[in-house]
């Protein structure tokens, strides 16, 4: 195993929270760098400290803005954690994130070994700055809408009231290339 897998997280500010009620986040997961081997570890990370609760089918899509990029790999878990918003994103989401070998640049569109981004943090609405939730691609990327709806087919945007099924053309879901036999082997493991 890489030693960068052997990572564990400080757990910032773990004491305060011992009382803390858990929150259900949806969590988008994609790679495009060895993603299969990327997404099982990073999940396998994530385990070790937070509730995975559920992980949605995942979906081969194309990289956006380089067409020279290999195609990812796109899902979505459902965890719960006591961390707050600004805890999971900015501290414990990006140090899975690197320890999978992830460097951020400016190119908001690079190729990278493993992408963890909030999709919903239970039913808040954030926009400060540093993390916008719900997250805006939910209606604009499709296999963000397909992960959330097959894992809680009656969801509700925070904030919009809309269910996100009636958002979403199915036709679209439907033609999104299903990668079964990954997301059998990352539910079995």
């Amino acid at each position: 195993m890489r030693a960068a897998l052997r990572w564990k997280w400080s757990g910032h500010g773990r004491k305060q929270m011992a009382d803390a009620v858990p929150v259900r986040v949806y969590i988008a997961v994609g790679a495009n760098i060895e993603p299969e081997r990327n997404i099982t570890a990073g999940l396998m990370l994530l385990a070790k400290q937070v509730d995975i609760r559920a992980v949605s089918t995942f979906y081969r899509t194309p990289a956006i803005g380089h067409a020279d990029q290999d195609d990812y790999l796109n899902g979505v878990i459902a965890i719960e954690t006591v961390l707050s918003a600004h805890e999971l994103k900015l501290d414990f989401l990006r140090d899975v994130e690197r320890a999978t070998g992830r460097r951020r640049s400016a190119d908001a569109y690079a190729a990278r070994p493993l992408d963890l981004d909030i999709l919903l943090y239970g039913e808040h609405v954030i926009d400060d700055g540093e993390i916008e939730i719900p997250d805006p691609d939910i209606t604009l990327r499709p296999f963000l809408a397909a992960g959330l709806l097959e894992l809680n087919p009656s969801l509700t945007l925070p904030g919009d009231g809309r269910r996100l099924a009636e958002r979403i053309d199915p036709g679209v879901i439907a033609a999104l290339k299903k990668e079964d036999a990954f997301t059998r082997k990352l539910k079995e493991s």
